[in-house]
């Protein structure tokens, strides 16, 4: 199956590339180079971005920050992911829009699904940044929110691994990837694939979900292409 309308959700970590903090600027360029030449091809793009390159609110609660404050921190950590990505895609000539679940201008416009998909059919790349807005709520549950609401065909969560296995890959080297899982399973196994929230979110509005690995050059536009790279959720 070829997809016309998908939904990226990229972590904050997978912009700093091999770095503890901030941005990688060969990863970025990489990122923002594969993107674009999906958008040539008539593919619509959008992208919810983490922030845990930048702040991580469940870490900072953990080091004694109030949760609901650090969470917020973690949005606005989002916020300065999407404004690095639109300045990346800017440089190559691809246009881009930040849009942000709360008022943040002039940094960026204020989200509503009308408008965002407007700017995707005019050839858009459109960065969702602030999460859902909500503390507690974690940037999976964004992606699954923004998916459903711009009707993508597909929600692709970009990872460091090679998608959806019955054990932690890192830790047990005879974990075993699926190739194709339904949502039914992913619940009995208790398989890891985002949060509960978003992924019951995607369960109940049928958003089926692709977990493959964003640090392998070509990824995206293979999975576009209608390959089977890393795991499908459906």
């Amino acid at each position: 199956m070829e997809y016309k309308k998908i939904l990226l959700k990229l972590s904050g970590e997978a912009l700093a590339g091999n770095n503890a903090f901030g941005y990688d600027t060969h990863t970025m360029t990489s990122f923002c180079d594969e993107i674009i030449a999906l958008v040539k091809k008539s593919v619509q793009v959008g992208i919810v971005v983490g922030g845990g390159n930048i702040f991580r609110g469940l870490k900072g609660a953990n080091e004694g920050f109030d949760r609901v404050k650090g969470d917020y921190m973690g949005m606005l950590a989002t916020v300065m992911n999407a404004l690095a990505l639109q300045t990346f895609f800017n440089a190559q000539g691809q246009k881009a829009k930040v849009m942000t679940s709360t008022f943040m201008e002039p940094y960026a416009e204020r989200y509503s699904p009308d408008k965002a998909r407007d700017y995707l059919s005019l050839g858009y790349v459109v960065i969702f940044a602030g999460g859902t807005s909500n503390p507690f709520f974690t940037t999976d549950s964004a992606a699954a929110l923004r998916a459903v609401e711009i009707r993508s065909d597909i929600l692709l969560k970009g990872t460091n691994v090679e998608g959806v296995y019955n054990d932690d890959p890192r830790k047990n080297p005879d974990a075993v990837m699926y190739t194709e899982v339904s949502f039914k399973e992913v619940l009995d196994k208790q398989l890891k694939v985002m949060d509960m929230t978003a992924f019951a979110l995607c369960y109940e509005n049928n958003m089926p979900i692709r977990v493959f690995n964003i640090h392998e050059k070509g990824n995206l536009k293979k999975i576009i292409e209608g390959q089977k790279i890393g795991t499908l959720v459906h």
